[in-house]
């Protein structure tokens, strides 16, 4: 117990929020219990279970087609159900967490100035035109056209968007960069062979930032500012990701990295030394290059996701859309870019792959769906008895622990058994399971307190299960 409570108070002390609007009143939703309040409730979730092995299956029902384990245990859990090739209904759990990682997302943006904007997902056909980007992304692109015969893409990324938007405002100065503007929205690109998942997909989730700067020096900067923000992020999430040199490919520019996580099933190869800080994509480096070019030691390959992409594009797109702002020395000059992108569907997924069991899905803590399961006795057996220290616990969690506010799901399923319950609860990761079991029947009363990410198991009072609580961090 001592041990957790010391891991627990090392966490930065959460930031909470509990204004509420004048005239506010509380209402009951239908997923809670009623005549318990706003207790949140397993059996009212959506939330279709396989729980079975051999009965998850992909959209083409062949469980062959489960190349990975964030796809199967996504799919077993009820947190993804296939809707078309490559496309996915993202489930209440998954929502949940994803909402979560944008906040965290959106912490780390704006603690460095980042800007969130929304940009159509419709990018008509000139633009891309004007880049040379229309043809030069071939297939990839998804194409259409209106009733007026115009034609149009889903946007993959919005360099041109971005770009335009500036370049359209007209009066700009070099006192008001650098502009870091960002958005968290749905991208498209048609896949060919779309696997993996949530991880290769026609339709995702991404974070990109555009960023403006008054000289390459300033953009420079900025673009180590926003590196070391991601460096940030992946910290807070607990996921060792490795910064790599890296291509620019159809984005441009002459300067790019990728943020990859090192896992097996990942498609992305790259070399690291492990003398010295060098790390690179295969791809831009000699095919008889062995050895690391900074200290000439012997590199190591190995695979991995990429999470993160950041580019130092200069005036390629400011000079094609005349993204101009008035320099110090009162005449127009040209502003130097950056973009920086975040795969958010994809960091979740890869997350959920490196971080979970064959089994069971454990999840960065910050993004848990819900951080504590609570499980009452089953109706009818000797502990039954105990029953109601379960629905006393929940609302004492509720008024202790303000962060957990919503944060808390109790498995009302009690024609289950205990350990069919727990065994669930195991496969969905919550951070914190608590069981009123036989020792809840004692004086005082011991609840069975099951913390998944460290694997222990201890029993404590109501009163120490606050004290270990309180220092839960939540976004």
């Amino acid at each position: 117990m001592e041990r957790l409570l010391t891991r627990c108070r090392a966490l930065p002390a959460p930031a909470t929020c509990n204004h509420q609007p004048s005239g506010y009143i509380p209402r009951r939703f239908p997923h809670c219990a009623p005549g318990r309040g706003k207790r949140l409730v397993l059996s009212r979730m959506f939330q279709p279970q396989n729980l079975r092995e051999d009965q998850v299956l992909s959209l083409e029902g062949k469980s062959d087609d489960l190349t990975c384990k964030s796809q199967r245990l996504m799919l077993q859990v009820g947190l993804i159900h296939p809707a078309s090739s490559g496309c996915y209904h993202l489930l209440p759990y998954t929502v949940r967490a994803l909402e979560k990682l944008v906040r965290v997302i959106d912490q780390e943006m704006q603690a460095i100035g980042g800007q969130k904007v929304n940009m159509p997902s419709l990018s008509p056909a000139e633009l891309w035109r004007a880049t040379n980007r229309w043809d030069l992304m071939g297939k990839e692109l998804l194409r259409l056209r209106d009733r007026h015969n115009k034609e149009y893409c889903l946007g993959p990324t919005h360099e041109e968007a971005i770009t335009a938007l500036v370049a359209s405002q007209k009066t700009l100065s070099y006192k008001q960069l650098p502009f870091l503007l960002y958005q968290v929205t749905r991208k498209f690109r048609d896949e060919p062979r779309p696997r993996f998942g949530l991880l290769r997909g026609r339709e995702f989730y991404m974070k990109d930032m555009y960023t403006f700067d008054s000289s390459p020096e300033a953009a420079r900067q900025t673009y180590s500012l926003v590196c070391d923000a991601y460096s940030s992020l992946f910290d807070r999430l607990g996921l060792r990701c490795v910064k790599v040199q890296a291509d620019v490919g159809s984005i441009g520019g002459t300067m790019s990295h990728e943020f990859q996580l090192p896992v097996d099933i990942g498609e992305d190869r790259f070399a690291v030394c492990p003398s010295c800080s060098f790390a690179a994509n295969v791809e831009t480096l000699d095919l008889s290059q062995m050895n690391c070019p900074a200290c000439q030691g012997p590199l190591t390959e190995t695979k991995g996701i990429e999470v993160g992409h950041t580019f130092y594009l200069g005036t390629k797109y400011s000079s094609v859309f005349n993204a101009q702002f008035i320099n110090v020395h009162g005449k127009p000059s040209l502003a130097e870019m950056g973009c920086y992108g975040l795969g958010v569907t994809r960091i979740l997924a890869a997350a959920i792959e490196v971080l979970s069991t064959e089994d069971c899905i454990r999840w960065p803590g910050l993004l848990a769906p819900y951080q504590v399961c609570l499980i009452p006795p089953k109706k009818g057996s000797k502990e039954e008895a105990a029953a109601e220290l379960t629905d006393h616990l929940y609302d004492h969690i509720a008024e202790a622990v303000p962060q957990l506010r919503g944060e808390v799901l109790l498995d009302d399923r009690t024609h289950l058994t205990i350990g069919n319950r727990l065994k669930d609860a195991n496969k969905f990761g919550y951070p914190f399971v608590i069981i009123t079991g036989k020792r809840a029947l004692e004086d005082p009363a011991l609840f069975e307190v099951w913390c998944q990410n460290t694997s222990e198991v201890v029993f404590l009072t109501k009163e120490a299960v606050m004290e270990l609580l309180s220092h839960v961090q939540v976004v």
